[in-house]
């Protein structure tokens, strides 16, 4: 484990394959992503409209494309090319996938403002002829 916590490992140009249970959970991780993906765009984008929608596209693009650069990374690691293999990138991916999920709880938690400014248009409306 000490060596997990060196710069050498990190940023070593030539790593070597991934261990397997490392390499497993990539895997179950790449099919979740897959099945998030698949099933928001399954049965969320029947609908026409609505205020979740928007945010449902969110997270179908999020798995979408964290899945292609998670079978890029698990496809360089397996076939060891050299720069595209290090695990500084896994990194990099894993901070990303962070602040996306960041930016799409951000956006979850302006849904209760919208439906106050909604509700308070619909009340406006009510008496406008």
């Amino acid at each position: 484990m000490g060596n997990f916590f060196s710069l050498k490992y990190w940023l070593n140009i030539r790593p070597g394959n991934l261990e397997a249970n490392a390499q497993n959970a990539l895997i179950i991780f790449l099919f979740i992503l897959l099945a998030l993906g698949v099933s928001v765009h399954w049965y969320f984008m029947k609908k026409k409209g609505g205020l979740y929608l928007k945010l449902w596209k969110k997270v179908q693009s999020f798995a979408i494309v964290n899945l292609v650069v998670g079978i890029l990374l698990l496809f360089f690691t397996y076939e060891l090319v050299p720069f595209l293999s290090t695990r500084v990138l896994f990194l990099f991916w894993g901070l990303g996938m962070l602040i996306w999920l960041g930016l799409i709880i951000f956006k979850l938690k302006e849904i209760p403002k919208i439906k106050e400014i909604r509700a308070r248009e619909e009340e406006y409306k009510k008496y406008v002829p």
